[in-house]
């Protein structure tokens, strides 16, 4: 009777690690799939990243934009092997908050991406916020980590075809490399979570010191969204003034080209006479 009833159990833990997370994140897509249509349909100069970057800016942080996304899912892939860290919370949101992303953007006309919901299901941080427990179905780490993996590989593609469709430089990879390998070195030397290895290297690349700025999980994602503000803001102001630079030589020159054409046509017209 105690085998059956631990069985029991045991099934009814399983049906709910598996339905609980599947029903609130459906929930969340429901909720952000409206928001994301209409921030999609809406024509308010706000959203329009044009209103505030240049073009040129804009084209590197696309590029910017799929490295990042991979390097977020090759954290994830590492916390998964790690399981514990002290710093699980604000991961734990983090993967909620990308899956939901990428599920909002994904095409649901393919089954394929059908089953990729269900698989991008982030069931162990729900459960992990939810009851403060990890989760006990080990395939599901397993599965996640394959996913990401395949995730990688679609966003490097996507990156690859961005930039050889613009006629981009791939001078950015190096500086990927550079980040990714530094995030590896520092994980190994340091003994520090993957999080805090992220906060010291982006602070050590943007010459702001070499320390973990932030005591909570969310002071540090914090911290890494106002280090990379600041350096991509910092390299607007330099385009900008830049092309500000380069806008009033052409201008002189223009002015100039101008009044030796008028000059030309006023002797041309001399001479007809």
């Amino acid at each position: 009777m105690r085998i059956d009833k631990l069985n029991g159990m045991e099934v009814l833990n399983i049906v709910c690690e598996l339905v609980i997370p599947i029903l609130i994140f459906g929930l969340l897509f429901a909720v952000g799939k409206v928001i994301y249509n209409k921030l999609a349909n809406s024509n308010s100069r706000l959203l329009n990243p044009k209103e505030y970057l240049p073009v040129e800016e804009l084209e590197t942080l696309k590029q910017v934009y799929y490295l990042v996304i991979m390097l977020i899912f090759f954290i994830f892939i590492i916390y998964i092997m790690i399981v514990e860290g002290k710093e699980i919370f604000p991961i734990a949101i983090l993967q909620i908050i990308l899956s939901l992303y990428i599920a909002l953007t994904l095409d649901y006309d393919s089954w394929n991406n059908k089953i990729l919901f269900f698989l991008l299901v982030p069931y162990e941080s729900i459960m992990l916020i939810i009851t403060n427990q990890y989760l006990t179905l080990w395939p599901i780490y397993v599965i996640h980590i394959f996913v990401y993996a395949y995730f990688i590989k679609v966003y490097f593609d996507k990156f690859r075809r961005y930039t050889e469709t613009n006629g981009l430089g791939i001078t950015i990879i190096l500086l990927f490399t550079v980040v990714v390998i530094s995030f590896i070195i520092t994980i190994l030397a340091e003994g520090v979570e993957p999080l805090n290895s992220m906060v010291m290297v982006s602070n050590a690349f943007t010459s702001n010191g070499y320390a973990v700025l932030g005591q909570s999980g969310i002071g540090k994602l914090n911290s890494l969204l106002l280090v990379w503000s600041g350096y991509i803001l910092s390299g607007v102001g330099t385009a900008t003034l830049t092309a500000t630079i380069l806008m009033k030589h052409n201008q002189k020159r223009e002015k100039e080209l101008n009044k030796r054409l008028d000059e030309l046509e006023s002797l041309i017209k001399n001479n007809q006479k």
